[in-house]
């Protein structure tokens, strides 16, 4: 029994984990197919991926306020509950006002869901931080990986109805709720040093904020138009979705790793670092000369984001000391970082459309991993304790 109340935490925050992100990269490799079905424009259609982005920063700052009313568990299976709900309104994706509205729900639930899971971190795994999270990021990557590689053949296998395989992602979230309401849960109290809202005025609360938004901006971006991008280097829709799907797999040995090598040899800073410049080179690459190797540079792209990925949501596990102060470090992080993220895909179409290929808003992303390894650089001193 004690076994069994130690491992139902675990299991799960990963189960959990596995249904932040399918609802997202499973619309990458079916989007120019849902655009001209549907008459979207590029722009527009990337709102099915701005939409959650937005959303995310947008009501982050609710989860503290729903986690001491409602506790941790009760309230992070609610947000189980909400991506369900969205997911299984794809049904009617063929209806584009009911697709974006989906998008939006679906953000809502992740948004909740994401301050607060780092939070269920800090109460029960807090002599194990790194290993956990890098758990948590690994099985992230896993539910990113599979929408991305999974959903053309569900729907194929569905009478080739695109709605249908993205609406398939609600049954893996239905399941995981069980798991969330067996878990005992408790209002969450605010400890002194905690602060009564978000660190808007610590200089490192912005450091943090600014490495998750590049990345994430990167990850949504690249979600959204790397397959295009491949396509129109000259490589066939099929090549590209191997790439696209390479870029997600090799990422879920880097989600694991990372926190783990972070914390078992004190180098957070320096493979933060090295993510930033593997960024910067790897598009470098796919901008320029996106036919030379490019399994190479899709699999080191996959690598050094999901890496990057895991490593910021170290960061607030380290900055702050207690599970509602993680909770509202982290809320900041996905507040302001998610608000300035979902401006990437959409500026990346609306950049496609005016400059007529992919080559100029990409070269605007070698740009951005310039300045995330700045930033990276700067968080070489660590925050001074209380």
């Amino acid at each position: 029994m004690k076994y069994l109340s130690k491992a139902l935490p675990l299991l799960a925050l990963v189960l959990a984990a596995v249904n932040l992100r399918p609802g997202i990269t499973s619309l990458a490799p079916l989007i120019e197919r849902i655009a001209e079905e549907l008459a979207l424009s590029r722009a527009l259609i990337s709102l099915t991926t701005a939409l959650p982005v937005l959303c995310m920063g947008l009501l982050a700052p609710l989860a503290p306020r729903l986690a001491v009313r409602f506790g941790l568990e009760r309230t992070i299976a609610g947000c189980l509950g909400l991506i369900a709900l969205a997911l299984l309104l794809r049904l009617g994706g063929h209806i584009a006002p009911l697709l974006l509205g989906s998008a939006a729900l679906l953000g809502a639930g992740i948004a909740v869901a994401g301050p607060l899971l780092s939070g269920f971190i800090k109460r029960h795994f807090r002599d194990r931080v790194g290993q956990v999270v890098g758990w948590y990021s690994f099985s992230m990557g896993i539910g990113g990986a599979a929408g991305a590689v999974l959903t053309v053949p569900i729907s194929r296998g569905l009478g080739d109805d695109w709605s249908l395989g993205l609406a398939a992602w609600c049954v893996p979230a239905l399941l995981t709720l069980p798991f969330w309401l067996c878990l005992p849960s408790r209002a969450e109290e605010a400890q002194g040093g905690d602060g009564q809202g978000l660190p808007w005025r610590e200089p490192r609360a912005w450091l943090v904020t600014g490495f998750f938004a590049i990345q994430a901006g990167f990850f949504y971006t690249l979600a959204t138009w790397l397959v295009a991008r491949y396509h129109e280097a000259g490589l066939s829709l099929m090549h590209g979705n191997a790439l696209f799907s390479l870029f997600m797999l090799v990422g879920l040995p880097s989600a694991w790793l990372l926190p783990w090598l972070a914390q078992r040899f004190d180098i957070r800073q320096p493979l933060l670092v090295s993510c930033g410049l593997g960024l910067t080179l790897c598009l470098t690459m796919i901008t320029f000369h996106p036919l030379l190797l490019p399994e190479l540079w899709a699999a080191l792209l996959g690598f050094a984001l999901s890496g990057s990925f895991s490593l910021s949501l170290v960061l607030p596990l380290y900055e702050a000391h207690s599970p509602l102060a993680v909770s509202r470090w982290t809320a900041m992080m996905l507040c302001a970082g998610y608000g300035m993220a979902c401006l990437a895909p959409v500026l990346a179409g609306l950049g496609r459309d005016l400059a007529g290929d992919y080559q100029t808003p990409f070269m605007v992303l070698i740009a951005m991993g310039a300045l995330m390894t700045l930033i990276a650089w700067a968080l070489r001193t660590p925050r001074p304790t209380a």
